[in-house]
């Protein structure tokens, strides 16, 4: 089959859109011989090669797999529709880049979630991969056929959207991990394995077990998968409703407090949900993340692989630490990941040294939820300005903090190369900043602004939010006033025409937050609240962009719907929505065409207020900070009370790690297994 797809790629690529995307042989690619091996993965981003390889933990899982002489990993991103019209136009199946091998021949096939509105391409690849899109119609009969697979001759013929194709061999295991994974239940039917967690320690558990086991049927197989901490199986799970015809349901049945504003859905399924429970013995009841703890000790790629063309992080990524402390309420990937783990500086120099060496990249970037609380950054920074800035290899910070401290930090860096400068204050009062425990005071926002302009900078970004709990329209309109101000300092430091380029993003809840248990804004409100924005910015240096609503209405939906959203994702796909996070084939009205015809309510999902104690879709994840805390916080926000980053101060109590223990107080959380985390030095 390789020769077949290297043959009728000939014909295809000069048809298409950057044919580099899909041809393979870049710097550092790994190859190996197939039948040396005992486990082949297809390693796959559902977005475009530009998006997918800038993904650090794509990278991450690549080299973890391919350092095994037992294993090979392989590349596969999603084809750009004209390559997609054109393979299945020509017959080709969705193929790795380093070998041609169709997809649907690996024995794993492993997805990256980072963002919802990436899950009709997860399935849109799983048909143009000739994989039934549903976990258990990959299971086989007696007859090798696929249950409920129709009978097909061609390869051409199970290359058809949305045909369920029949089966010579077994299909491959179809996992997926990611930030996205922390609520798996609007994607479960087409998932076999999700990760919880991070993958350095799993995978190689998961290549163990499945050597053991592979002889074994693939419900059992996977029944072994499902007993590997972080490891869950949706089949072996059922979520549970209230009886709307049950008088003993004590449930409640519905929210009697909500209005469905769409007369389209009103005879939608409102049922609330009661639970996820395992529907056989033998698998756990709540699923345990995995988290890596010796950072400094984790295997990472120090030869990347340099692509043909350019991708949106075309530079080194360097991972100086994991996890981030600062607490802002609305952030799930704070919540997730926590504690903070540092590398140590002699590791990063070690890994910085290998990687321009490997690469040839001009640009170190540091990277991390927040590279300026890293306790050493000054020393890191400086350390590899002496050591690269004779080789004009420059060093980049990704996220900075509101203060002065961190703008001189980045002039040391402007030695190199000339950088950006981007703030996030989040929002426009200091009211609404307490709210969402953004740490960021005025006053630390104009000292850094006015060391900026000091240094020479004439623009500077600065990125907002709208829509956030408890928020009013002196908040929005104060975004306004305090980016004025901005360029009013600008103006009176003398420095020539001043710009304040302002991003402002609309609040989605996300799993795993303080913040869960709120509804988004509707459509109208979002509109309202944007051209009040709009008509409250009269100061001609500042540019405003904002992120189109509708999409994050779609975000919000697949973000805190259950296992019921599903056959949204799945309806929404066959009626033809894919690359929902391009604005150019966002389709917004399909997708509520979708719900209308499963029958689901995406207001009720997306829109409504939460009570603390209605259970949510994802309680049988652990992400490791309770839900008391949570709820504790969700309640200081209401209060604008602050709360402090226990990296650099005493525990809050969250539970992600045992400093409960250390600090002499909650010592009824003794026993969890988990490996204390000191204060960092400062």
């Amino acid at each position: 089959m390789a020769a077949f797809i290297e043959e009728k790629l000939e014909e295809i690529l000069p048809t298409v859109g950057k044919p580099a995307r899909y041809t393979g042989g870049e710097l550092n690619c790994i190859y190996k011989d197939h039948d040396t091996v005992d486990v082949k993965w297809a390693v796959s981003f559902p977005d475009s090669y530009e998006i997918g390889m800038s993904n650090l933990a794509l990278s991450i899982v690549y080299h973890v797999l391919n350092s095994r002489d037992d294993c090979v990993a392989e590349r596969v991103y999603a084809p750009w529709p004209d390559m997609e019209k054109a393979m299945r136009e020509n017959g080709v199946p969705l193929y790795t880049l380093e070998s041609k091998t169709p997809v649907r021949d690996f024995d794993f096939l492993a997805f990256g979630l980072s963002y919802e509105l990436s899950y009709s391409n997860v399935l849109n690849m799983l048909d143009l991969a000739g994989i039934p899109i549903r976990s258990l119609d990959r299971d086989q009969d007696a007859g090798g056929r696929t249950q409920g697979a129709a009978v097909t001759d061609t390869l051409s013929s199970r290359l058809t959207p949305h045909a369920t194709p029949l089966a010579p061999r077994a299909f491959p295991i179809v996992l997926a991990g990611g930030h996205c994974t922390f609520n798996p239940e609007p994607v479960a039917p087409f998932i076999d394995v999700f990760v919880i967690g991070e993958c350095e320690e799993v995978l190689p558990e998961i290549v163990d077990t499945f050597k053991k086991y592979r002889h074994l049927s693939r419900e059992e197989l996977l029944l072994k998968i499902a007993n590997i901490q972080g490891c869950y199986v949706p089949r072996f799970y059922e979520s549970l409703y209230a009886d709307p015809t049950d008088p003993t349901d004590p449930t409640d049945r519905t929210d009697s407090d909500y209005i469905c504003p769409d007369e389209r859905f009103a005879r939608a399924d409102r049922r609330m949900f009661r639970a996820v429970v395992p529907n056989r013995e033998g698998v756990p009841k709540v699923i345990t993340r995995r988290l890596v703890w010796d950072v400094d000790n984790a295997p990472y790629p120090t030869a990347p692989i340099i692509p043909f063309v350019e991708v949106v992080h075309d530079r080194i990524s360097l991972e100086v630490m994991r996890g981030c402390t600062r607490g802002c309420r609305f952030c799930q990937a704070g919540m997730i990941t926590r504690p903070v783990r540092e590398k140590s500086p002699e590791k990063l120099m070690q890994l910085a040294e290998e990687l321009v060496r490997s690469t040839g990249h001009e640009d170190i970037s540091l990277v991390s939820l927040s590279t300026a609380d890293y306790t050493r950054v000054d020393q890191v920074v400086r350390d590899m300005i002496d050591t690269y800035g004779d080789r004009k290899v420059g060093v980049s910070l990704p996220s900075l903090r509101a203060d002065k401290d961190c703008v001189n930090l980045v002039e040391e860096i402007q030695k190199v190369r000339k950088t950006g400068l981007t703030f996030a204050p989040e929002a426009g009062t200091q009211r609404m900043r307490d709210v969402t425990n953004k740490g960021v005071t005025e006053e630390n926002l104009f000292a850094a602004a006015e060391a900026a302009f000091s240094a020479g900078w004439k623009r500077i970004k600065l990125y907002f939010m709208i829509s956030l709990p408890t928020e009013t329209d002196e908040d929005v309109v104060g975004i306004a006033d305090l980016a004025s101000r901005v360029c009013k300092l600008a103006r009176k430091m003398r420095v020539p025409n001043p710009t304040v380029a302002i991003g402002v993003s609309t609040f989605v809840p996300k799993p795993n937050t303080p913040w869960q248990w709120h509804g988004q804004d509707t459509l109208s409100e979002i509109v309202r609240k944007q051209y009040l924005l709009r008509k409250n910015i009269t100061d001609r240096g500042v540019q405003l962009r904002y992120h189109d609503r509708k999409s994050t209405h779609l975000e919000a939906i697949l973000s805190l719907g259950d296992r019921r959203v599903s056959d949204v994702v799945e309806r929404a796909w066959k009626l033809g929505c894919k690359f929902d996070s391009w604005d150019e084939y966002f389709q917004y009205d399909l997708w509520i065409q979708a719900c209308e015809e499963v029958g689901i309510d995406p207001y009720f999902i997306a829109n409504r207020q939460k009570a603390y104690d209605e259970p949510l879709p994802w309680d049988h994840v652990d992400c490791g900070v309770s839900k008391a805390y949570q709820r504790a916080e969700d309640k200081r926000s209401r209060e604008g009370k602050l709360t402090v980053d226990c990296h650099t101060e005493p525990c809050t109590m969250c539970q992600a790690c045992d400093r409960v223990i250390v600090e002499g107080i909650g010592k009824k959380y003794a026993g969890t297994g988990r490996p204390l985390v000191p204060l960092a030095s400062v």
